[in-house]
């Protein structure tokens, strides 16, 4: 990523703590490489080192005087602050850059990318647990997971998943992702999962009493839109549909998280799209996109098909239905760009076209006709990349 995409993210707004926090809501300033406004005295400190982790981050190994030129620090606050880094182990450095001209060769610093690990969980599976120990770049370099228990002890086993993924990450845990199911609040407390029986159930605090170490809770729509902002290149504005056992979405607009007054945008699932009836919703509605969408749904109806014309049109009428649900948050929040995640068997081809197709018939032409659906390229551990992001921005203000 260049200075300049890296610098799309909104400037002005408060900057992480110094030593980042433990709610996930420093994600999208840290984006921001250059200070756009005044920043207060007491969080400068943590602002700049933000700012020194994040140019790292997207560009790499680097002089200190190419950080200088590149964030507008002073060089001594270059200095002081990648001491402090190094003495922290977030920074490294990494020998001499190849002299071109006479001088002495500059001594290359970068983020510390085996100094730490991180741990994601994603528990939106309908089968198992599944969680993953990742660099900081995102990479998974352990798995593990764990079935699903229907009448077990769901925590002991989310719990023990986590403290054996802290056994195997072999270097410093920089902190915990979950990416859950449900509706859940800025502190990491699940409002509701229906299908993990959770209400109220505060997952964050018991897994940091459990393990000691700092852990942040997200929906896994809202993860997942993370993964795909960080590593899979999407804009300032998108959003991610995930299809799988039900139907959810996460969405950034202007580079910022949207969670909304009772934390439960994304929830299009159980919107109804169409008044011409349509399946009952396990809600007990009629018609509700997750009822057309979700792949079990999908799935049985496209088994039953006579034939691939069948087949074609089925996929084609549940594309439809999600472009009916979406064309009012395109033209709401003008979203550049739409990204599937979930099968790619159901969801790329004559699904994603007809969505696109109702999207235009829908929305405003002028201004909508270059909104781009694609599928994710990030696979199934979108999730599990969304939450190492989770981590990355609460810890350190990287994004």
């Amino acid at each position: 990523m260049s200075a300049s995409e890296a610098q799309r993210g909104s400037s002005t707004l408060e900057p992480p703590h110094p030593h980042g926090t433990t709610n996930g809501r420093t994600f999208g300033p840290g984006r921001a490489l250059r200070q756009g406004g005044k920043v207060l005295p007491e969080h400068a400190r943590g602002h700049n080192r933000s700012l020194l982790l994040q140019t790292l981050f997207h560009q790499g190994a680097m002089s200190r005087a190419d950080l200088s030129r590149e964030t507008g620090l002073t060089r001594v606050t270059i200095s002081d602050l990648i001491a402090e880094l190094i003495a922290d182990g977030f920074v490294a450095e990494m020998g001499v850059r190849e002299a071109s001209g006479p001088g002495k060769p500059a001594i290359l610093v970068d983020l510390d990318r085996a100094g730490h690990r991180i741990v994601g969980i994603d528990l939106s599976g309908s089968d198992a647990f599944i969680g993953a120990v990742l660099t900081l770049d995102g990479d998974i370099v352990a798995r593990r997971e764990v079935p699903i228990l229907t009448d077990g002890d769901v925590v002991g086993a989310v719990v023990q998943l986590a403290r054996d993924l802290v056994g195997d990450a072999h270097a410093p845990v920089l902190g915990i992702g979950v990416g859950t199911p449900g509706i859940v609040d800025e502190r990491g407390v699940i409002l509701t999962a229906p299908n993990l029986k959770w209400a109220g159930f505060d997952l964050q605090s018991a897994l940091q009493g459990a393990l000691g170490l700092p852990v942040l809770v997200a929906n896994d729509a809202n993860a997942a839109v993370l993964a795909e902002y960080t590593f899979g290149g999407a804009g300032d504005d998108v959003l991610l549909v995930k299809v799988g056992r039900g139907v959810g979405s996460g969405l950034l607009a202007s580079g910022q998280p949207m969670r909304g007054a009772h934390f439960a945008a994304g929830e299009i699932g159980h919107v109804t799209v169409g008044t011409d009836g349509g399946p009952v919703c396990v809600c007990g509605k009629v018609g509700c996109l997750e009822a057309w969408l979700a792949v079990p749904a999908l799935t049985a109806r496209l088994a039953a098909a006579s034939d691939e014309d069948a087949r074609i049109g089925i996929l084609r009428d549940a594309g439809e239905r999600l472009g009916i649900a979406l064309a009012p948050i395109v033209g709401v929040l003008d979203v550049s760009e739409i990204v599937l995640s979930g099968p790619p068997e159901l969801l790329d081809g004559p699904l994603a076209q007809a969505t696109v197709e109702t999207l235009r018939a829908r929305t405003l032409a002028e201004f909508h006709d270059g909104v781009r659906v694609r599928m994710t390229e990030q696979g199934q551990d979108i999730v599990l990349r969304g939450a190492a992001v989770m981590v990355l921005s609460g810890q350190l203000g990287v994004s």
